[in-house]
């Protein structure tokens, strides 16, 4: 079943939350500033914020080069965001 754009749009904030804490955790575990990572790994300041503060949808190719910066494989990644959002998540409710 199709849902409306508003919930859509509030999917995709959750998800997007949950992205940005998955993020910003596992930076603070490296240790490393916004700065000093977002150099260190090729990743502007600027992206990278927002996509901590869960309000950039990013491409796949920098969800994957993040994932590789905190030393895990994209699907370990991944299963850290799964466990972030509600049990039940999904854009499109049968």
């Amino acid at each position: 079943m199709f849902e409306n754009n508003a919930d859509i749009e509030h999917k995709k904030t959750i998800l997007l939350k949950a992205i940005g804490k998955v993020v910003y955790q596992q930076r603070k575990l490296l240790k490393k500033g916004i700065n000093k990572f977002s150099f260190e790994y090729d990743i502007g300041n600027g992206l990278l914020s927002r996509l901590e503060n869960g309000t950039s949808d990013t491409k796949i190719t920098t969800l994957w080069k993040l994932a590789n910066a905190f030393n895990m494989t994209f699907a370990e990644f991944a299963c850290l965001i799964e466990k972030e959002l509600p049990a039940d998540f999904n854009f499109y409710d049968d």
